[in-house]
């Protein structure tokens, strides 16, 4: 959805209410389903998760996935607007064990929404010091309006160039880390060309997802908590952590073994929610190869 418009779209719920809100979002993604180029990738992925399925079930699948996406913009209008997101946890108390202590990596993917869920963390807990890394897409005023969102709700951003970002960036999260901090990485986005990336199984075929990650979590000593936020009701969550997933040191050889252990026990905990959350996979580019 782009900028102005969904400025527009949020001048006239103001005026109107969310449920205009709700008709013109949904009605705007009927057309990214009718002429979106993404379409076709959708429905290749529904056919890799269902394969026993029709080519229409497939259809059908990626028509509710462009329906569900426009909950995202929903709900943050709602919480931008005064409605109180609310929310269930579980396996906070994992983290809690070790915030403060020696800091940890949550690993957030584009299964459910990853945006509510990093507002939702500041929320349950308002010290908490969270750095978010981002990705930054050229021309893109909504993703601007993510931001915005975030930082009112106390996040911390360092956005991440296509070209390249500052290896200054990468020192500060170690720091934060080292601090007892948060810092959110995306677990499923090869954001550049160039970019360090592991090969892992996804859905019976192979997939890339970032090593940045768990290379953080070496350096740093940090675990790695997979979480998911999945949507209940109108601006209503429930989010979960997985258990810490730990990448010791070790020389050169078992530093890679390690690395690639922990890529794959992620991809794996990231089928499992996908499969119980099918159609809350809002990765519409090219994932599994």
């Amino acid at each position: 959805m782009k900028g102005m418009l969904y400025q527009a779209l949020v001048l006239v719920t103001t005026v109107c209410g969310s449920w205009i809100f709700v008709l013109i979002s949904r009605a705007i993604a009927a057309g990214y389903f009718v002429f979106s180029k993404n379409v076709p990738e959708s429905r290749r992925f529904y056919a890799l998760l269902y394969p026993e399925k029709s080519g229409l079930y497939h259809l059908w699948c990626t028509f509710r996935q462009y329906q569900n996406f426009t909950t995202i913009h929903l709900d943050r209008f709602l919480a931008s607007h005064g409605q109180e997101t609310r929310f269930s946890s579980e396996g906070w108390e994992k983290l809690e064990s070790v915030v403060e202590k020696k800091g940890a990596i949550l690993l957030m993917s584009h299964l459910g929404n990853w945006e509510i869920a990093a507002h939702l963390l500041k929320k349950k807990e308002q010290n908490l010091k969270l750095l978010l890394y981002m990705g930054v897409k050229d021309k893109e005023d909504v993703e601007r309006l993510q931001k915005e969102y975030l930082h009112q709700s106390g996040v911390k951003i360092i956005g991440v160039e296509r070209e390249g970002g500052s290896p200054f960036d990468a020192v500060e999260g170690i720091r934060l880390l080292q601090d007892g901090g948060l810092v959110s990485m995306t677990g499923d986005i090869v954001w550049r060309s160039d970019q360090r990336k592991r090969r892992i199984n996804f859905l019976g075929k192979e997939a890339y997802v970032p090593e940045a990650p768990y290379v953080f979590a070496l350096v740093s000593g940090a675990p790695i908590f997979v979480f998911f936020t999945f949507r209940t009701g109108e601006n209503r969550y429930a989010f979960t952590l997985s258990d810490p997933i730990y990448v010791k040191r070790g020389d050169k050889k078992e530093r890679d073994s390690l690395i690639q252990a922990a890529a794959q026990q992620y991809a794996e905990l990231l089928e499992r929610k996908l499969r119980e959350h099918p159609l809350e996979w809002y990765h519409f580019d090219r994932f599994v190869l």
